[in-house]
């Protein structure tokens, strides 16, 4: 079964980090920092970190598991974690080179419900859960870093 790991990244500020994605032919949507558990990473957490590093050439604090989704092939993780530096310009993963991939662009959105619900953020259960958690209060950044 296909692992992958996901990060909500929240900022200083109480800003989300996501990625949008922009495709030909597919209307924009947003994702999650993350990607695959592969074979050479120590842990799921230390998969996590390689992938914050490709992607936004970020440094995060994991804080708990948040959430898992299962399907009959792929299982993803998301976590919650606490973001202090990054930089979109210096990512290194090799999908931002990958030929008709599109676009990938970095931005902060705030941690609420009316900021999850101004993009459209996939898979739709994490915005679900995310939507909870907030409205609950329960997601338990504060104070993390």
């Amino acid at each position: 079964m296909m692992e992958r790991v996901r990060a909500v990244l929240v900022t200083a500020d109480d800003t989300m980090l996501v990625i949008r994605r922009t495709r030909p032919g597919i209307p924009e949507y947003w994702v999650l920092p993350g990607g695959g558990v592969e074979p050479g990473d120590a842990s799921r957490e230390a998969a996590l970190h390689r992938e914050i590093h490709e992607e936004i050439a970020g440094k995060a604090d994991i804080i708990r598991l948040l959430h898992t989704m299962e399907s009959d092939d792929e299982r993803q993780l998301f976590y919650l974690a606490r973001i202090a530096t990054w930089s979109f310009d210096d990512r290194t993963g090799p999908e931002f080179s990958a030929e008709g991939r599109g676009e990938y662009a970095l931005e902060g959105i705030p941690l609420t419900t009316e900021g999850l619900d101004g993009v459209d953020l996939k898979p739709e259960e994490i915005a679900h859960v995310l939507r909870g958690a907030i409205r609950a209060g329960s997601l338990g950044v504060e104070g993390s870093l």
